[in-house]
């Protein structure tokens, strides 16, 4: 088996140890990706902390560009090609798969163990465990990358820019002349941003601690800024629009923004669920608001979207210039600068930490 570097996290809470771990080959359904660049999730810190249980050791690291490095006879994708590796892994005959939702999925492909060391299994975190220099996945969590889309740019495609962008087209369907508000300004807020622009918002408001982050935000689309440390900051909403919004998309797993979110709506609207908090967090609701006024609350895991559909018109925009993706990233890191990078992105300033490798393709 291949031996290959990879950052560990050997507990929950514990930081990572970048080792050398032994890689199985692919097997008939599976692919091996190099990897050339994987951007740093708060998914993967909530996972790493703990958040939302699982197993250790693991590797983490779910949202990754590189290039088809082994397949068996067969596979779909020629060596040699450049994909997205994201967590998706979906059968593709499940009736939500077939409803169009594989991010649903009710039986996804099981995939053996694929990493050890010294004879001990490694969990493959998120279905991938990407903050590696190879990774074996199964063949429906791997897409094309046109190759005119630098690596560190394009991995941000495999989670951040998907989950903001779907969240607002896919899932909260926002139409033109609609009113959104997007709670909290990070990485996959400022994606919902550019969604719901995309998407013809009138108005697009950012509602964030930080007033820099707004800053930053309206570079992204948001036509205004509110910040959440005003007394009822919902009521600047209506000083701005004169009206409650048609949708709220909650960009941050902090359950004041859950709590606080339908204050911003108008009759009607309809609250989307987007950040994800900690298991066992709670958010109080009067369920009677809901009832008299028509307002809604829905999930969106990863921005329900369907990789060979999405993907294409996604790319095709950000070669348009019509979607930012580099000034998404803060900052690039070598593997060995992993827990370097983690505590940055901790500080609540980065927008997306991307680990880089060595290219070697």
């Amino acid at each position: 088996m291949p031996r290959i570097k990879a950052a560990i996290c050997p507990a929950a809470g514990k930081a990572l140890e970048v080792d050398t771990v032994e890689l199985r080959a692919p097997l008939p359904g599976e692919v091996e990706v190099t990897i050339e660049a994987c951007a740093i999730c708060h998914s993967d810190i909530s996972y790493i902390d703990g958040a939302w249980g699982g197993d250790f050791p693991a590797v983490f690291g779910h949202e990754a560009a590189g290039r088809i490095s082994a397949a068996p006879a067969g596979a779909s994708l020629p060596l040699g090609a450049r994909v997205l590796v994201t967590l998706i892994r979906s059968c593709g005959r499940c009736a939500q798969c077939a409803a169009g939702h594989p991010t649903r999925c009710a039986a996804p492909p099981t995939v053996p163990p694929v990493l050890s060391r010294d004879g001990q299994v490694i969990g493959q975190g998120m279905n991938c465990a990407a903050f590696a220099e190879r990774v074996v996945v199964h063949e429906s969590q791997v897409v094309p990358l046109p190759e005119g889309i630098d690596p560190a740019s394009g991995s941000l495609l495999s989670c951040g820019v998907i989950t903001g962008l779907g969240a607002a087209i896919n899932t909260a369907r926002v139409r033109p002349g609609e009113v959104v508000v997007v709670i909290g300004a990070g990485g996959v807020g400022l994606n919902a941003i550019q969604g719901a622009r995309l998407a013809g918002a009138a108005r697009v408001i950012a509602v964030d601690l930080s007033p820099e982050k707004l800053e930053i935000a309206r570079e992204f689309g948001a036509t205004d800024g509110v910040l959440a440390t005003a007394p009822k900051p919902w009521t600047a909403l209506r000083a701005l629009v004169g009206r409650g919004a048609d949708a709220v998309l909650v960009a941050v797993g902090a359950i004041p923004a859950y709590e606080t979110a339908g204050r911003y709506l108008a009759p009607g609207g309809r609250i989307v669920a987007v950040g994800m908090p900690p298991s066992g967090a709670h958010a109080s609701y009067e369920p009677v608001i809901f009832a008299a006024t028509g307002q809604g609350i829905m999930g969106s895991f990863m921005g329900d979207v369907v990789l060979a559909r999405d993907i294409p018109w996604i790319t095709d925009l950000v070669r348009q210039g019509r979607i930012a993706l580099d000034r998404l990233i803060s900052g690039r890191w070598r593997l060995d600068q992993i827990n370097e990078a983690i505590a940055d992105t901790r500080s609540g300033g980065a927008r997306r930490n991307v680990i880089l490798f060595e290219d070697r393709n």
